[in-house]
């Protein structure tokens, strides 16, 4: 108990407690709350509240608080005393508060000695019951309040390690328990009739007592279904289906969950408009890095000099880098074609899907009956309304893998990962780019520092970065394209022969049928769900970037493995999904990876945090690379080596940052990283020494100090 011994506070507290229950059964204390010892001194309490009542009812609530925030055996006999020598309705208002107040005092104790400990030893499992007590915490709670089978010493000290709060707990638990301490105080009134405890909490009284508590629990599962059927109504339900499982969209969402209900034998149908694989095959991940790939290695060839070679001057056609971006499209694509998919077990359909119901879906003339279905189809790029851009052909990050003559120059209207990804490259081979950001730096959502060194990057490497700059319309003159920013007040003007639209991405979630269905979405355009993937229709199910929250193609996949399996097996189980560690990367060269909070997040969340760094400049392996540029950079909890978040500005960062989203995963600090083996030389390695960085600065003082002298003791022979 590592952080008892460390907090005097808390070992003091600790103590006095033990001291406390201790003396409670040493001295016998617990001989005078016994029905017997009530039986035999009801009549001189009695004349004791009669000759000074307010001071009886301080000493009596005192005594009652202290048992129950003790959590000693006692509290049913000090409610019977309270109805025996109070009467029913000042024990009713005595109790009621007593029992609340010392519940709530366990409660606070609990939370103030424990909750570290398990939020430490088990967060994974915190996590989830948190996350169910912000939903509906309160509900459960009264529920248990009702019914005298739970023993509330448990309730109170459970509950004190989620992250309920206080005043919550205490108006809940004054009211929850207020139907049994009526029952408990005028039975009390009644003592002479009670011979034991039995007489009391009879079977049928326990019986009463769970059918009461789980009234609640029943009347909200026939409100939920009440409302499915208040949903459903308009709709007539197939008495047969013709499919398990109906997905429309063959991007990454909807192949994985296509995968996953063939995988587990369910009849699966796949939905896809245009070509399977969706965005991230087709002109996202797999072009772009293509495209990277190639402008690094141009850009190696600039640094040849670096690596002991002449200066060498570079010749490649452009339109041949462009043509070898469709030939590695070409070459992965059948990972996500339709004949492996049919080989799977998905029934592959090429059309234009609407949805009819919550169990029919159009395509190609044909009515298609399903018992679940999943909306995956993703998302597209955004495009403002900027006055004269309808006057140039415009890019996007669809529509720029059709270039083939290298433009001289190139705007780039957005700094964020794909926009920066995308000016570096057309940078590299040799396209003169200008990249416009409207905010004061480029990758916002990085923190400054790290958004400096890319910045730095680019400028060293020829990019215009233009900050601040608000673009404002778009002018053709005499065939001079311009585009028109406004910085800090003043117009700036540039020209280009080609303009990328790089500014993020929107859902596709209109077309679909979802609008005359009453589908809820978002403010951002994304279908709302529940933290199930389901929609307000639970038998429609969504996932990928028309979900969100996140766009990134590994999100979509985790996301689809939830989708189809809350899909296939509700109501029998559903499953939560997990949002508690999502890795990101911008493929700039250095590359940028992130997992977890970064120091600006955790400052706007006020969490606290310490960093530690690891400069790759002291790196062997990044040294001979001639990649000694970057930096690996992780937030833990103050006097911890629990990993709040991650940032690596590195050559494949993408690659070095997977230990830490499985630390983080499996809640591993990092000094499991630092007791693990790291093969030399490699750019692993810098995950070691930033762990090893925490530790010097986490030494235990006091202990070397006597262990050099230990050693001092030990050379004089």
């Amino acid at each position: 108990m590592p952080h008892l011994l460390g907090n005097p506070i808390r070992l003091g507290l600790l103590t006095l407690l033990l001291l406390l229950i201790s003396s409670f059964f040493i001295f016998d204390l617990h001989l005078y709350l016994t029905l017997e010892a009530l039986h035999d001194r009801v009549e001189e309490l009695q004349q004791l509240y009669r000759q000074q009542p307010l001071s009886f009812i301080s000493l009596y609530m005192g005594i009652y608080i202290a048992i129950t925030a003790l959590s000693l055996p006692g509290a049913v006999v000090m409610t019977l005393a309270g109805g025996a020598i109070l009467g029913l309705g000042a024990g009713t208002v005595v109790v009621s508060f007593a029992s609340t107040i010392g519940a709530t005092l366990a409660f606070l104790t609990a939370r103030f000695l424990l909750r570290e400990m398990v939020e430490t030893r088990f967060q994974r499992s915190l996590d989830t019951i948190n996350r169910g007590v912000e939903r509906e915490g309160g509900f459960y709670l009264f529920t248990l309040r009702l019914i005298p089978l739970f023993p509330f010493f448990m309730i109170n000290l459970v509950m004190g390690i989620t992250s309920i709060r206080a005043l919550k707990f205490f108006v809940i638990s004054q009211i929850g328990m207020l139907p049994g301490t009526i029952i408990f105080v005028n039975a009390g009134a009644q003592l002479s009739t009670i011979e034991a405890l039995d007489d009391i909490l009879s079977l049928p009284l326990i019986l009463s007592f769970a059918l009461l508590g789980l009234f609640p629990l029943i009347a909200k599962k026939g409100l939920d279904r009440y409302r499915q059927r208040q949903i459903y109504r308009r709709y007539s339900r197939p008495k047969r289906f013709d499919y398990n499982l109906i997905v429309i969209g063959g991007g990454s969402a909807g192949l994985v969950s296509a995968y996953i209900a063939a995988a587990v034998k369910a009849k699966v149908a796949l939905i896809e408009r245009d070509k399977m694989g969706g965005d991230c095959l087709n002109t996202g991940c797999v072009p772009s890095k293509a495209l990277i790939r190639s402008a690094k290695m141009a850009a190696y060839a600039r640094r040849a000099t670096d690596y002991g070679f002449k200066a060498t001057t570079l010749e490649f056609d452009f339109s041949a880098v462009m043509e070898r971006v469709q030939r590695i499209v070409a070459k992965v694509a059948p990972h996500d074609s339709v004949e492996r998919y049919t080989a799977l077990g998905v029934e592959c359909i090429q059309g234009e899907a609407s949805i009819r119901s919550p169990w029919e879906v159009g395509v190609n003339g044909q009515i298609l009956t399903t018992r679940a279905m999943i909306i995956a189809t993703g998302a597209k790029p955004f495009v403002p309304p900027l006055p004269g851009l309808e006057q140039v052909r415009y890019l996007t990050s669809e529509t720029v893998w059709g270039l083939r003559q290298r433009p001289e120059r190139m705007a780039i209207l957005g700094g964020g990962a794909i926009g920066c990804e995308l000016a570096q490259s057309f940078q590299r081979l040799g396209v003169a780019v200008t990249l416009v950001q409207r905010g004061p730096r480029l990758l916002p959502r990085e923190d400054r520092e790290i958004s400096q060194r890319i910045e730095e990057r680019f400028v060293a490497e020829g990019v215009l970065v233009l900050t601040e700059h608000s673009a404002e319309r778009v002018e053709v003159e005499g065939g001079e394209k311009r585009l028109v920013c406004l910085h800090r007040g003043n117009e700036v003007k540039v020209s280009f022969n080609e303009i990328l639209i790089a500014l993020g991405r929107r859902a596709s979630s209109s077309g679909l049928g979802l609008e005359h269905m009453g589908v809820k979405l978002n403010p951002a355009g994304t279908v709302a769900t529940d933290p199930f993937l389901r929609t307000n229709y639970p038998n429609i199910l969504v996932c990928g970037d028309v979900a969100g929250p996140y766009q990134f193609t590994h999100t979509a996949a985790h996301q689809a493995w939830y989708a189809a399996v809350n899909a296939l097996f509700s109501p029998l189980k559903l499953f939560r999904v997990d949002y508690r560690v999502i890795p990101r990367v911008t493929y700039t060269d250095p590359e940028v990876a992130r997992v977890g909070f970064n120091e600006e997040e955790a400052k706007e969340k006020q969490i606290p945090y310490e960093v530690t760094r690891y400069n790759l400049a002291d790196l062997d392996r990044a040294i001979t690379d001639e990649e000694a540029e970057g930096v690996v950079k992780v937030l833990t909890v103050p006097g911890k080596d629990k990993i709040l978040g991650v940032t690596i500005v590195a050559a494949h960062a993408g690659d070095l940052l997977a230990e830490f989203v499985l630390a983080m995963k499996q809640n591993l600090g990092l000094n499991t990283i630092l007791g693990t083996i790291h093969s030399y030389p490699t750019m692993a390695e810098a995950n070691k020494y930033v762990a090893g960085n925490w530790r010097k600065a986490h030494q235990p003082k006091k202990l070397l100090r006597w262990v050099e002298r230990y050693h001092h003791w030990r050379r004089r022979g």
